[in-house]
């Protein structure tokens, strides 16, 4: 009797991706090597992902979607005003991390050339500067709506800097249990909250519309 053969699924295909880094110490050098040394075929990994390349972008999506799932899980978090959403999601994210450490740092280190390594993260980018959008309250947005458009996509842009500091600073942490990255973490994102305060920049806005109708004015 013919023994059926298991139907790979796309997580299958990660983890097996994730080994052969971590055993080998080099990525696979195609799609063909990397299939026939895991026993599935070239079709069925298309029909997850384009690319090698894809993959390895995936694989820190994958970890973004983990965060945000296990965040929305817990009823409290939604009652949370944005800073400690983020906190939330920071020391969420970086549990997740530390359970896949060595991969990490395998395969943002496996490059000598650091944009390239910085590549798999640009799926990651664009989720987080999403969530960033999605969790910006009124707190943080200037009252002039003309400058929300601007100010929102400082933010992402500054968070997702502040985010990438972050894991280069996990990255080279070497104290227990990551101690001193809780630490920075707590520190980053408070600071950043305080830079975020609004109320000086909408008196200034206000202030600048005052004195030019002033100055129409005394025309």
């Amino acid at each position: 009797m013919t023994t059926k053969k298991k139907v790979i699924t796309k997580d299958d295909i990660v983890s097996k991706y994730m080994d052969e880094v971590l055993e080998k110490g080099q990525k696979p050098k195609s799609v063909y090597h990397f299939a026939k040394e895991n026993d599935f075929t070239e079709a069925e990994f298309y029909a997850f992902f384009g690319t090698l390349e894809g993959l390895e972008k995936e694989i820190f999506r994958l970890f973004f979607e983990n965060t945000v799932n296990l965040l929305h899980k817990n009823e409290e978090y939604q009652q949370y005003d944005m800073k400690n959403k983020m906190l939330s999601f920071y020391f969420t994210f970086f549990e997740i991390l530390t359970a896949n450490r060595s991969y990490v740092l395998q395969t943002l280190k496996i490059d000598r050339n650091p944009l390239k390594n910085l590549v798999q993260l640009t799926t990651l980018r664009n989720s987080f500067k999403e969530y960033v959008a999605e969790i910006l309250t009124d707190d943080y947005r200037l009252e002039q709506e003309r400058f929300q458009k601007f100010q929102e996509k400082a933010i992402q842009e500054s968070s997702w800097l502040q985010l990438m500091l972050t894991i280069k600073f996990w990255m080279e942490d070497e104290s227990a249990a990551f101690e001193k990255t809780d630490i920075f973490i707590e520190k980053s994102v408070n600071a950043s909250f305080e830079l975020m305060n609004v109320a000086p920049m909408n008196h200034l806005i206000d202030f600048g519309k005052f004195l030019f109708k002033e100055k129409v004015h005394s025309r």
